[in-house]
């Protein structure tokens, strides 16, 4: 594939492997909002999404595959990039490089532990010491298991935290895929 064997190529799958992710990232917030509804909002979303069955598992197994691809283009062109530059000046000029796109493999480092954290605790619910035991046998009541695990300071602050790296990350992000298409030219536009 010669999508594959140039770095404009990997650029390319990154951006729409990207779009994927920020789309799906932009429809889970909205649902999310939904807490503020109370009981009923949340719960009433949480189960039509597992109404949703089988679709459900594609999706998941769909959004893991992107991740992945993501991922290991990711890692390939920040390898690349080193590579391009093995010697370290003595003066690092940086020419229109921000702390954001600086640390872009750091910052999606990160949201990967913090997505594998967030799975763990809302999909999974492998943290009986934060959620009760009574709210991990109703998988329904997800306003009650939000409420009780954002009582917990340390975990407020993770996903505080979590919150600016995600904005780090997407602030490069987005600018990235505008580049990468070639839509952010006086030429393409």
């Amino acid at each position: 594939m010669r999508l594959l064997s140039n770095t404009v190529g990997r650029k390319v799958l990154m951006a729409v492997t990207g779009l994927f992710m920020l789309l799906f990232v932009a429809v889970h917030l909205l649902g999310n909002t939904s807490i503020f509804a109370g009981p009923g909002g949340i719960n009433a979303y949480a189960a039509k999404l597992h109404g949703l069955g089988p679709f459900v598992w594609v999706f998941r197994l769909f959004m893991a595959a992107m991740l992945a691809v993501h991922m290991v283009f990711g890692v390939l062109l920040t390898l690349e990039n080193s590579a391009a530059n093995p010697g370290k000046y003595a003066v690092k000029k940086m020419a229109k490089a921000t702390f954001a796109s600086e640390t872009m493999i750091w910052t999606g480092l990160l949201l990967l532990c913090f997505l594998g954290y967030h799975l763990a605790q809302f999909t999974l619910r492998v943290t009986p010491d934060i959620i009760p035991a009574a709210l991990a046998e109703r998988p329904g009541d997800v306003f009650s298991m939000v409420v009780a695990s954002f009582r917990v300071t340390p975990i407020t602050v993770v996903y505080i935290a979590a919150m600016v790296v995600l904005f780090l990350h997407l602030s490069h992000g987005i600018q990235s895929i505008f580049q990468s298409v070639g839509l952010s030219n006086d030429k393409a536009l």
